[in-house]
């Protein structure tokens, strides 16, 4: 299952890096995705909603056994 997170989050990093920021990969545990969200999404208000809109949306469209994803 890492395997197939890893290549949902390869889809939405280069937006995320486009605005100077990235996503890292930390945890996949029992249907539970953990990340961080690393420069400018790091610290960014809209991190929140950048997380649950664009990162968790991705990765359960790709990985629907995905039950949520949490960032630390």
């Amino acid at each position: 299952m890492r395997e197939k997170v890893e290549a949902a989050l390869a889809e939405i990093r280069p937006h995320l890096q486009a605005d100077g920021g990235d996503v890292e990969l930390l945890d996949v545990n029992d249907g539970t995705v953990t990340v961080r969200l690393t420069g400018a999404c790091g610290g960014c208000p809209m991190a929140a909603m950048t997380l649950k809109d664009g990162v968790e949306r991705i990765i359960k469209e790709h990985v629907p056994e995905v039950a949520q994803v949490i960032a630390v």
